[in-house]
């Protein structure tokens, strides 16, 4: 199922800018096995949807998944054909603004090769280059 915020304070947000890496979420924390970001992006729900559920039906349930970003900045988009001006469009969709450094899942209690092939085919699923980390 998408993720979105129940609720948010304000229902329109500026786009942002990317720059520098990431300083919170770098590190694994829960799991063995992680997927890292290598470059910023806007990651969609629908995107981290696909990749957590390509990582769930590889491991047939096995082991234990931790998807470590939430999108939490509503897209606007307008309407096709319209004339300039008239205000900013409605939200479409939510993204996760990811920085390099980021962990975006986290995966334990399967072999390296499961967790390794799991997190490989969620890396596809993802509109970066990623890599795949091991703790210790």
């Amino acid at each position: 199922m998408l993720s979105n915020p129940k609720r948010t304070r304000f229902r329109k947000q500026h786009r942002g800018r990317m720059r520098g890496i990431s300083c919170r979420g770098n590190h694994i924390s829960f799991g063995r096995y992680a997927l890292q970001a290598l470059e910023p992006a806007w990651i969609t729900a629908r995107q981290i949807e696909a990749g957590r559920r390509a990582m769930t039906r590889y491991a047939r349930r096995g082991g234990k998944i931790w998807v470590r970003i939430f999108p939490d900045k509503p897209v606007t988009v307008r309407p096709t054909e319209t004339r300039m001006g008239s205000g900013k469009g409605s939200p479409e969709y939510w993204v996760s603004v990811v920085k390099p450094g980021r962990i975006l899942y986290e995966m334990s209690g399967v072999s390296e090769t499961v967790a390794r092939t799991a997190i490989l085919i969620a890396a596809s699923k993802m509109p970066i280059p990623t890599q795949f980390v091991i703790t210790g």
